[in-house]
C-alpha cells in the first residue's frame, strides 16, 4: 500500500485539501496530513471552512479533518512526504517532494474563487502524484 504524508504549516488548509483529494482519487492509499507549526492534535473539523466548502463542491471531504503535528517516525517510513507550500520541514531527501503553490491572492483573486483555484492546482498535482506512484501494469 502506498503511503503519503502531506505537510504544511498549520494543517488547516493546503495539506488537508491535498490529503482529501488524494483520498478521493486513491482510496486504497494510506494518506495523512500534518503541520509543522502544530503543537498538539486539534479537534475534528478545526480546518479552514472555505477550503472545506471548496472541496465539497468537487466531491472531496476535509470537513472533519483534525490538525496534527508531524510524526517524524511516520514521515520517515512514508513512501512520499509532500511539503505543500513554504512549510519549513526536512526529512530524508529521497522521499520528500516540495510543491511550491502560488496563492491566487497574490494576483488579487480572493474568496471562493481563490479557494477553488488552490483546490484545482492541488487536484492536478495529486493526480500527477498518483500517476507517478501507481505501479505500472
Amino acid at each position: 500500500m502506498t503511503s503519503v504524508l502531506f505537510v504544511c504549516n498549520t494543517n488547516r488548509g493546503k495539506s488537508q485539501m491535498a490529503a482529501a483529494l488524494a483520498a478521493k482519487h486513491a482510496p486504497e492509499w494510506e494518506i495523512r496530513s500534518a503541520g509543522v507549526q502544530v503543537d498538539q492534535v486539534g479537534e475534528p473539523g478545526d480546518v479552514n471552512p472555505e477550503a472545506a466548502q471548496s472541496l465539497a463542491r468537487c466531491g472531496a471531504d476535509m470537513s472533519q479533518g483534525i490538525p496534527e503535528p508531524v510524526d517524524a517516525a511516520w514521515a520517515a517510513q512514508a513512501d512520499r512526504v509532500i511539503i505543500v507550500g513554504g512549510a519549513d520541514y526536512d526529512t530524508t531527501p529521497d522521499n520528500v517532494e516540495r510543491w511550491d503553490i502560488e496563492d491566487p491572492s497574490s494576483r488579487g483573486v480572493e474568496g471562493e474563487q481563490r479557494m477553488d483555484q488552490l483546490r484545482d492546482d492541488l487536484d492536478a498535482r495529486v493526480r500527477d502524484l498518483i500517476a507517478r506512484l501507481e505501479p505500472q501494469n
